[in-house]
């Protein structure tokens, strides 16, 4: 069962989904918590998680700092538990929690966000073809602030995502069968 790994609500379990997701594990979401927290970017950030499963990601940047975050997932039993996350982290807060979950197909979120996204993660199926996550993030990157970060989770089977205009790779970490890939805006 994943947990909230650190900040205000540290080792707080969080739910899964019972079929159909797949969580990232603990030790990956600490070594790229560490990595974006090294770079100033989660506190008082606008944060996307698209493809959130279990909303572990967008719940672990609030936890650390962000300042809001919206959890996108299409899957009626995922975006069930995402609620219930959400209210377990409500439960443990000092205060208001800024957190939406939006059921969802993530295109079609992203086509009416608004603008000013300073962290964004995309965790999709790995079996969703690779066109599909390029669209995603054709339709992302307009949405970026300047400095944003872009997180992109596929299988280390899979090649670099294709890149809009203004994204740019930066590196990728690779952690067992997951590759993640860092983007920024160009």
């Amino acid at each position: 069962m994943p947990r909230i790994v650190a900040g205000w609500a540290g080792s707080l379990q969080l739910a899964v989904p019972p079929d159909g997701t797949r969580p990232t594990s603990d030790r990956t979401r600490e070594a790229l918590f560490s990595m974006l927290a090294s770079r100033g970017a989660i506190e008082g950030a606008r944060v996307l998680d698209l493809y959130a499963g279990s909303g572990a990601f967008g719940l672990e940047a609030l936890s650390r700092g962000a300042a809001s975050t919206v959890l996108v997932e299409k899957a009626p039993r995922a975006a069930r538990v995402i609620r219930e996350n959400v209210a377990r982290l409500r439960r443990a807060a000092s205060g208001p929690l800024d957190a939406e979950v939006v059921q969802q197909a993530v295109r079609s979120y992203l086509a009416g966000a608004r603008p000013g996204v300073g962290l964004a993660f995309l965790d999709p199926p790995y079996d969703l073809a690779d066109a599909e996550v390029a669209a995603d993030l054709v339709a992302l990157a307009p949405l970026l602030l300047p400095d944003a970060v872009v997180l992109v989770e596929r299988s280390s089977r899979s090649p670099v995502p294709a890149l809009p205009p203004g994204l740019v790779l930066e590196r990728t970490r690779t952690y067992g069968d997951t590759a993640v890939h860092v983007l920024t805006p160009a």
